[in-house]
């Protein structure tokens, strides 16, 4: 059996050698020619899944070690018979932790109050759930959109977008990039949102129309963007009108990367047979990077974001990012994982 795997998957290299020839590429050097012979490949969203990619290899199996599945052509995939595995919720509580460290960050640095703030969820699946979570745990009043689960589970504990736009002082995108997702965040999107209020956008870059953001910048209060448009060449222009710019790293937790390559590697034992790895899960070797438990109770705001910049620097990441947007892959594949923390 051969695998190719992305390189930049950590907490691999060794795990599926004594099974298969394991073949480690950079994700944008997975083309057809180092498929061709494969019989599985272990990916990340930098490797394209399609018919110019997959037709005449013998690829039976494709595991991404993500969330997202626009990088795959799923419907090719399924008519073909190539199973296709993504690791469903991997990033979540790395991305939730992003989104509070960011709100409180900027509140701080530009003086705005969150007391009585609510926060609007537009996509409340794995992460947007946790977004949610700790958003009451925190005291926010909070609304939820998400079409999909409205029409599964009834319209009750759900709002229509424009409603969210209209009352929220908070927007932040949890959604799928798929052909309903992809530009919603648009004028018309942009125009209903309160003056003043706080955009933030770690779901997938293509999800905004950029154009209609930079227009609609001056309207807002603050800006937080980690993912992109033509990633990896982000808008120069853009990354000056954030408050906290950043290489699409919201959800690289030390857990995060952890659990993406557990579900990898247990996709292919599954799908091959292989028991010994059905279980699979990367040991954390550094007690340092298990994840805390903060108690943010009875605490100030100004107490709640020192705390949480403690745990999650994210102005670090910021600089790190404009000071090279050049580098926006370098600083992906070379990124010091983060531990998560909860909430008591």
């Amino acid at each position: 059996m051969k695998i190719v795997a992305d390189t930049n998957i950590p907490f691999l290299k060794g795990v599926l050698e004594p099974y298969a020839e394991v073949v480690y590429l950079d994700g944008r050097s997975i083309d057809h020619a180092a498929m061709v012979d494969a019989d599985a490949i272990i990916i990340r969203t930098r490797t394209k899944c399609n018919e110019e990619t997959l037709s005449g290899t013998q690829v039976q199996m494709i595991a991404s070690a993500t969330i997202g599945m626009d990088h795959i052509d799923l419907p090719w995939c399924a008519a073909h018979g190539i199973d296709v595995q993504n690791a469903e919720g991997c990033n979540a509580g790395g991305v939730a932790d992003y989104v509070f460290s960011a709100l409180y960050g900027i509140a701080s640095r530009r003086a705005i109050k969150l007391d009585e703030a609510t926060i609007g969820i537009i996509g409340v699946g794995n992460v947007g759930k946790k977004v949610e979570a700790m958003a009451r745990s925190l005291g926010f009043n909070v609304l939820l959109c998400d079409p999909p689960r409205a029409l599964k589970e009834g319209p009750d504990a759900f709002v229509p977008l424009e409603e969210l736009l209209r009352q929220a002082n908070i927007v932040t995108l949890h959604v799928p990039l798929d052909e309903d997702t992809r530009g919603m965040a648009g004028h018309d999107f942009f125009e209903a949102m309160q003056p003043g209020s706080i955009f933030i956008n770690a779901s997938r870059g293509e999800v905004v129309d950029e154009a209609a953001l930079i227009h609609a910048r001056p309207k807002l209060g603050a800006l937080v963007l980690d993912t992109w448009c033509n990633e990896p060449n982000p808008n120069p222009n853009l990354i000056e009108l954030c408050d906290i710019a950043t290489p699409h790293i919201a959800g690289y937790s030390y857990q995060g990367k952890q659990n993406g390559t557990a579900q990898a590697v247990q996709a292919v034992a599954c799908h091959f047979g292989i028991e010994e790895l059905m279980n699979f899960r990367p040991a954390t070797e550094d007690e340092s990077l298990k994840p805390v438990s903060i108690n943010l109770k009875d605490k100030t705001q100004g107490e709640i974001a020192a705390i949480l910049q403690y745990n999650y620097p994210i102005f670090t990441d910021d600089f790190l990012f404009r000071s090279s947007p050049d580098s926006f892959e370098r600083l992906r594949s070379e990124y010091n994982y983060r531990r998560e923390f909860y909430l008591e």
